[in-house]
């Protein structure tokens, strides 16, 4: 299980996503500085214990509706190959040195865990808690193991999420504008064969709940049997 370690970073996550976010295509506030503040989240282990996975929720309030945002990221102890052009940034890691972050739908560690997440291999765990679940996160998957090496093709940011590309047709879409879900926790939607869900708190520290990431099949996948 993934170390939570109580230390101090320079420069905070916060403080790297303020400089980051505005070149988003999902960002939704403009090119002005973000007001942010951390709103939820977990993280998933990397079985190597090389790489930390943390699924971070952040609220921004720098326009008058508050904007919630998913921002998965990867902590590594070196550059990853080929990531320049999705580096966050760096920081200082109290215990571990220094650390670079990275905009983890591009890090092929982080894709691998989330389809683990999805179809019941890896459970999330606790963001701030070492060795401890989250039982707020909810998954599903109505097919067999998902594979991360049909899921290798760059993703696709647009206007709400990024989507990655998978086989016959298959994506997986991640939802980076936040939405809640009404009436209790967030179910599967009908033409999904796997999500995730989780919770996240609102600047008037109202807690709700929303679809985090769905995989979608393609026209062949959907006219085979579930397995």
């Amino acid at each position: 299980m993934a170390v939570i370690h109580n230390t101090n970073l320079t420069p905070n996550k916060l403080e790297l996503l303020t400089a980051w976010l505005p070149g988003r295509p999902w960002y939704s506030a403009g090119t002005g500085a973000p007001d942010l503040a951390k709103a939820g989240g977990f993280r998933l282990d990397d079985p190597e214990g090389v790489v930390g996975i943390e699924f971070l929720v952040v609220t921004d309030s720098a326009r008058t509706e508050p904007t919630a945002y998913l921002v998965p990221m990867t902590y590594r102890g070196a550059p990853l190959a080929g990531a320049d052009h999705a580096l966050v940034g760096t920081m200082e890691h109290g215990v571990l040195g220094r650390r670079w972050a990275y905009d983890g739908c591009h890090d092929p560690v982080l894709v691998a865990q989330l389809l683990a997440l999805i179809d019941g291999r890896a459970p999330a765990q606790n963001q701030n808690v070492s060795d401890t679940p989250d039982r707020e996160v909810t998954r599903s998957c109505v097919r067999g193991e998902l594979a991360a090496a049909d899921f290798t093709a760059p993703p696709v940011d647009d206007r709400t999420g990024t989507e990655l590309a998978g086989p016959h047709g298959t994506t997986l879409r991640l939802h980076r504008v936040l939405r809640p879900t009404q009436g209790g926790t967030p179910a599967r939607p009908a033409e999904a064969t796997g999500h995730v869900a989780g919770s996240w708190h609102m600047p008037d520290d109202t807690h709700t709940q929303g679809l985090l990431a769905v995989l979608q099949p393609g026209p062949r996948a959907s006219q085979e049997s579930p397995r």
